[in-house]
């Protein structure tokens, strides 16, 4: 949902346009939502994914330095806004490691494993992800209230 409209169509390049179009209505109606104040959002991200994103290294190799330099001010602006309604946690991945996961609460959880989702809801296992969150946000090396500092830092690599 933080991701600008470049990005997904750069991310979504191989797919058919309906999907295209698809992940593009997905993205603003879950921005709009978190807009509109009825939710609270916390994330933690690994450090390296903005630097290699800022840098043009790895995964962004390809995505030219003016929509990765838009795509990060998209990002600082957004966390700065939103704060605290939004709580970007960076992490150090050589000390923690995540998979993607998104928890809804304490009665869903989705682990993205790739080509595929892996949906939970039994309880003991949703808490067992939450903990596990819980325990990136405790090991993170940057706060939500320094996200946005952090990021327009990088944007001068």
């Amino acid at each position: 949902m933080l991701k600008t409209e470049h990005l997904i169509s750069w991310e979504y390049s191989s797919l058919p346009d309906e999907m295209l179009d698809q992940a593009k209505e997905s993205v603003k109606a879950q921005f709009e939502w978190l807009e509109s104040g009825e939710t609270d959002y916390e994330i933690a991200l690994p450090i390296h994914e903005l630097k290699a994103l800022a840098e043009g290294n790895g995964y962004y190799t390809a995505l030219e330095r003016e929509h990765r330099l838009e795509q990060l001010s998209f990002l600082a602006k957004q966390v700065d806004v939103m704060f605290p309604r939004l709580r970007l946690f960076l992490f150090d991945a050589h000390h923690l490691y995540s998979a993607p996961v998104t928890i809804f609460g304490n009665s869903l959880a989705i682990l993205y494993v790739g080509h595929c989702y892996l949906t939970l809801r039994d309880k003991s296992k949703v808490s067992t992800l939450m903990n596990h969150f819980d325990w990136l946000l405790r090991g993170s090396v940057i706060d939500a209230r320094d996200v946005s500092q952090v990021i327009k830092s990088l944007t001068v690599l």
